[in-house]
């Protein structure tokens, strides 16, 4: 595994304890179970999908689960905006401000790994 690869797995790591706390503080402090259910699932998954790409066992499946991690920080991000848009989430509050800008990271990371892996 090649460092791109350690950095992104552990970045989706991270930002998958990150969403699960997150889901849990919604759901004992606002009583909220729908959108972060719907959080839980997509932030979740980012991370398993670039393990399983990691994996990998062809050039071709390694892009396919990158592009799906990808599209599902994609998703990720727009739940995260929408919980703010919503009122459960303060945009202010730093704890918010860096999930939001780790999940952008995210995004240009991962979509980066997959136009270069595509040119390649």
């Amino acid at each position: 595994m090649d460092s791109t690869g350690n950095v992104v797995r552990e970045k989706s790591f991270l930002f998958a304890v990150r969403i699960v706390n997150l889901e849990r503080y919604l759901c004992r402090n606002h009583k909220e179970y729908v959108l972060s259910k719907q959080l839980v699932r997509s932030g979740t998954s980012i991370g398993a999908n670039i393990e399983e790409a990691l994996a990998g066992q062809s050039r071709r499946d390694f892009i396919a689960k990158m592009a799906i991690a990808s599209k599902e920080t994609r998703e990720t991000c727009y739940w995260i905006r929408l919980l703010i848009a919503t009122g459960y989430l303060n945009k202010e509050r730093t704890a918010v401000k860096t999930l939001q800008s780790d999940c952008e990271e995210l995004t240009k990371l991962l979509t980066s790994i997959v136009k270069t892996s595509q040119e390649n």
